[in-house]
C-alpha cells in the first residue's frame, strides 16, 4: 500500500474520485504504521527481556508515528477520517496493557460531533470495545492458557522420558548388583568349601594311606582309624550342608535377576522391556516368586511370538495382603483368549495358591495376577 500511494502520488495530484492523492497516501502510511505495530505484537510468550524491550520502542514509535499521521490527515482532510483515530486509542490501550474498564472510555468520544451521527459512533465505538475486550480479555487468555498446557504437556513428557530412563537404568544396576551377588557367593561357596574340606578329605587320604599299610600288620588298630576316617568324612558332609544352607542365595535374589535378564534378553531382540517394582518385595514368598516368574516368563514369550509388540511393560505392586503383578503388551491383541498349554498353565499355578488371573485384550494384551501374600 506504500509502494501505491507513492507511485500514485507522482504520476497523480487528483483523482476523479475527488479524494486527494496525499490523503490516499497518509491512510497507506497509516495503515503501515498500524501494521507494524500489531505485527511487532506477535509471540511475546517467546520473548526474552531483550526482545521485550525493542518491542517496546518500535512499539511506541509506530503509535505516536500513527498519531501524527492521523492529526495531519485530520488536518488536511476534516473529521472524515474521525473512525481511524478510535483505532489508534484503542490500539494504545492494547499495547499498554491497561485495565478492562480503561476499554469503556473512548464511549465518551460518540458525544464529539463528527462527520456522523450520535447514534452511528456511539454503536462504532461499543462494538470496537466488545472487540478489543474479548481480544485482550477472552481470546488472549485462552490462548496463553493453551500455551501454558502445551508447556506442561511437553515438561510432562520430558519427565516421563527421564523417569523411565531412570527406571532403566535403575534395572541395569540392580541387575549388575544382583549378578555381583551371586558371583561373590559363588566365591565364597567355594572358598568356604577349600578352608573347611580340603584339609578333611586331605587328612581322610593320609589316614586311609596308613590304614593301607597297617591293614595286615595290625588289624585292630587299622578298625580304629577306619572309624575315625568315617567319622572325619561324616563331619565333612555336615559341614557341606552347613555351608549350603548359609551360602545359598535367596530365592527374591534370583528371580528378580531372572527377570531383569528376560528383561534384557528381550530389549537385544527390539523390543523394550522395563520392570517396575512398588511397595516392600521382602514380603512374597518363595512360592509365590516361582508363579510370577514362571508367568512372566510365559507372558513375555507370548507377546515376543503373536503380539508384534514394541514395549512390554512387567509390574509387581505388593500391598496390604496381596502382590499384583501385570505384564502388558502395546501388541495387536486378540478378540478372545484361547487356552492352550501355556494358558493354562499360568491358570494352574495361579490357583494352587488361590489367586486369581485376569486377562485383556483390546488394547494390546494384558496379564493380571492377584496373588495372596
Amino acid at each position: 500500500m506504500l509502494s501505491f500511494g507513492i507511485s500514485g502520488y507522482l504520476k497523480t495530484d487528483v483523482r476523479t474520485t475527488g479524494v486527494s492523492v496525499a490523503v490516499l497516501l497518509l491512510v497507506a502510511f497509516y495503515i503501515g504504521a498500524m501494521a507494524l505495530l500489531v505485527t511487532n505484537e506477535k509471540s511475546p510468550e517467546n520473548d526474552n527481556a531483550k526482545t521485550v524491550r525493542s518491542k517496546t520502542i518500535i512499539g511506541i514509535v509506530s503509535l505516536l508515528a500513527a498519531g501524527i499521521i492521523f492529526c495531519i490527515m485530520i488536518a488536511v482532510a476534516g473529521k472524515s477520517f474521525i473512525l481511524f483515530g478510535y483505532y489508534l486509542i484503542y490500539e494504545a490501550l492494547m499495547f499498554f496493557k491497561v485495565p478492562v474498564f480503561c476499554f469503556f472510555i473512548p464511549l465518551i468520544l460518540a458525544f464529539i460531533p463528527g462527520s456522523i451521527g450520535f447514534l452511528e459512533q456511539f454503536l462504532i465505538l461499543a462494538m470496537m470495545t466488545g472487540c478489543y475486550i474479548q481480544q485482550e480479555f477472552v481470546v488472549s487468555s485462552y490462548r496463553r492458557q493453551i500455551i501454558e498446557e502445551t508447556v506442561l504437556e511437553q515438561e510432562l513428557k520430558k519427565d516421563i522420558e527421564i523417569r523411565e530412563q531412570t527406571n532403566k537404568e535403575k534395572m541395569k544396576k540392580s541387575m549388575l548388583a544382583a549378578s555381583n551377588q551371586i558371583l561373590e557367593e559363588r566365591s565364597n561357596l567355594a572358598q568356604a568349601l577349600h578352608d573347611k574340606l580340603g584339609h578333611n578329605i586331605n587328612g581322610s587320604i593320609y589316614q586311609l594311606e596308613a590304614i593301607k599299610v597297617l591293614m595286615d600288620k595290625d588289624p585292630e588298630k587299622s578298625k580304629l582309624m577306619t572309624q575315625a576316617v568315617i567319622d572325619q568324612l561324616r563331619s565333612g558332609m555336615d559341614e557341606i550342608r552347613a555351608i549350603l544352607r548359609k551360602e545359598r542365595p535367596e530365592r527374591k535374589d534370583l528371580a528378580l535377576l531372572q527377570i531383569y535378564k528376560l528383561c534384557e534378553d528381550c530389549n537385544s531382540k527390539g523390543v523394550e522391556t522395563n520392570l517396575e517394582t512398588e511397595g516392600d518385595i521382602s514380603l512374597i514368598s518363595d512360592n509365590i516368586w516361582e508363579i510370577i516368574l514362571d508367568n512372566a516368563f510365559e507372558a513375555v514369550s507370548n507377546s515376543m511370538k503373536y503380539a508384534c509388540c514394541k514395549n512390554i511393560r512387567i509390574k509387581i505392586f505388593v500391598m496390604n495382603k496381596i502382590v499384583k503383578c501385570t505384564i502388558i503388551d502395546d501388541g495387536k491383541g486378540c478378540m478372545e483368549v484361547k487356552d492352550g498349554m501355556g494358558i493354562s498353565g499360568m491358570r494352574r499355578r495361579v490357583r494352587s495358591v488361590n489367586g486369581t488371573l485376569d486377562f485383556e485384550t483390546m488394547t494390546g494384551f494384558t496379564v493380571k495376577m492377584l496373588l495372596p501374600l
